[in-house]
C-alpha cells in the first residue's frame, strides 16, 4: 500500500501515479476556471485583453486578494471571520480622521498629526486589535467564530460611523505644514510602471505562502484545522494559533481599508460593506476547505483573480449590477459543491487503497 506524506495542502501520495485524474482536476478547478473566463471575455469583449484593462483588473483584484490572504489563515483553522469588511471601513475612516483632524487630546486642547507611514502603522495595529478581540472571544470565552465575528462586524462598522457622525472624510491629500501629505500615493502610485497596490499584493501573498508552507507556525495552522483535539494532544497551543490567525486577518483587512481610502482619496463609513463575502468566495474558489486543514495560498490568489475577471468581464459586457451579484452567488455555491465532491472522491480513493 502506498505511503502518504503530510503536506500543507493535505495528504499527498508518495507516488505521483497514485493521484487520480479526477482529484487533480478538482484541485486545479480555480486555475481552469480562470483560463476559461479569460478566453470567454477575450472573445466577447475586445477591450478585455488590453494592457490598460489588465492593469486595472489586477489592481482591483489585489484589494480582494490581500484580504483573502488573511481569511485563508482563519479558514485553514476551521474558523470564519465576518468582521473583515467592517474592519476595512474602520481602518479607512480612522486614516481619514488622522489625516483630516489628527489625534485629539482634549485635556491639552491640541491634536497630534502623524506622517503617512505612521498613519499606516497605526491603522494596521488597529486591524490587529480587532483580530485580537475576535481571537479572545473565540478562545477565552468559547464563542462560536460565526457569532463572535458577527458581533465585531457591527461594533467595527458602528465605530467607523461614529468617527465622523456618519459623514465622509473628503480630499485626503494632507497639508504640507502638517507633514501628512502623500496618502494618495499608496493607492494610485506605481513602481517600475506597476501599481503599488499590486506590489503590496505580491508581498502579502509571498510572505503568507512562505509562512503557511515553510514554517512551524504554518504547519500548526494546518494541524489545528485538520484535527484540533489531536493538535492539543501533540503539544500545539491551539488558542495561540487561533489568536494569531485572527490577528493576521485583521492586519490584512486594515491594509485593504488603507488602500481603498487612498484610491478614493476619501473615507466613507460604508466602505468595505460585503467585502467579507468576496474574501470568503476567493478562499473557497481557491480550494481551501471550509472545514479547515486543506488549502493553499496560491489557490486563494487564483480564486481572487477568478472573481476579479468575472466582475471586470461582466462590467465590460454591460451586465446589470443585480445580475453580477446573482452570478457571483452561484459561483460561490458551485465552489462549495465542488469542494465537497473533491473531499468525497479523496475519501473513496483512500478507502480503495486501504
Amino acid at each position: 500500500m502506498p505511503t502518504a506524506l503530510a503536506s500543507p495542502a493535505g495528504p499527498v501520495l508518495a507516488k505521483p501515479s497514485g493521484l487520480s485524474l479526477g482529484v487533480l482536476l478538482f484541485r486545479l478547478r480555480a486555475l481552469i476556471a480562470l483560463f476559461v473566463l479569460v478566453a470567454i471575455f477575450s472573445v466577447l469583449s475586445p477591450a478585455f485583453f488590453t494592457e490598460q484593462n489588465l492593469i486595472i483588473l489586477v489592481g482591483q483584484t489585489a484589494i480582494n486578494a490581500i484580504m483573502a490572504v488573511g481569511m485563508t489563515f482563519v479558514i485553514l483553522t476551521g474558523g470564519i471571520d465576518l468582521s473583515v469588511g467592517s474592519t476595512v471601513g474602520l481602518a479607512a475612516m480612522i486614516s481619514g480622521l488622522l489625516i483630516d483632524r489628527g489625534l485629539p487630546i482634549p485635556p491639552l486642547g491640541v491634536a497630534l498629526y502623524f506622517n503617512v507611514p505612521a498613519i499606516v502603522v497605526l491603522c494596521l495595529c488597529l486591524g490587529v486589535l480587532v483580530g485580537a478581540v475576535n481571537g479572545i472571544l473565540i478562545t477565552r470565552f468559547n464563542v462560536a467564530p460565526f457569532i463572535a465575528t458577527l458581533g465585531t462586524l457591527y461594533i467595527a462598522r458602528g465605530t467607523a460611523q461614529l468617527s465622523n457622525n456618519g459623514a465622509t472624510f473628503p480630499n485626503l491629500v494632507g497639508r504640507p505644514d502638517l507633514h501628512n501629505t502623500g496618502f494618495p500615493v499608496l493607492g494610485a502610485g506605481s513602481i517600475l510602471g506597476i501599481p503599488i497596490v499590486i506590489w503590496i499584493m505580491f508581498v502579502f501573498a509571498a510572505v503568507a505562502a512562505f509562512v503557511a508552507g515553510k514554517t512551524p507556525f504554518g504547519r500548526q495552522v494546518y494541524a489545528v484545522g485538520g484535527n484540533e483535539r489531536a493538535s492539543e494532544l501533540s503539544g500545539i497551543d491551539v488558542n495561540r494559533i487561533k489568536m494569531s490567525v485572527y490577528m493576521i486577518c485583521g492586519l490584512c483587512a486594515s491594509m485593504t481599508g488603507l488602500i481603498t481610502a487612498s484610491q478614493l482619496v476619501a473615507a466613507h463609513p460604508a466602505v468595505g460593506e460585503s467585502y467579507e463575502l468576496n474574501a470568503i468566495a476567493a478562499v473557497v474558489l481557491g480550494g481551501t476547505s471550509l472545514s479547515g486543514g486543506r488549502g493553499a495560498m496560491w489557490g486563494t490568489i487564483v480564486g481572487a483573480l477568478v472573481i476579479g475577471v468575472l466582475t471586470n468581464g461582466l462590467v465590460l459586457l454591460g451586465v446589470q449590477e443585480f445580475w453580477k451579484k446573482v452570478i457571483t452567488g452561484l459561483v460561490i455555491i458551485l465552489a462549495v459543491v465542488l469542494d465537497q465532491l473533491q473531499e468525497r472522491l479523496q475519501q473513496r480513493l483512500a478507502l480503495k487503497r486501504s
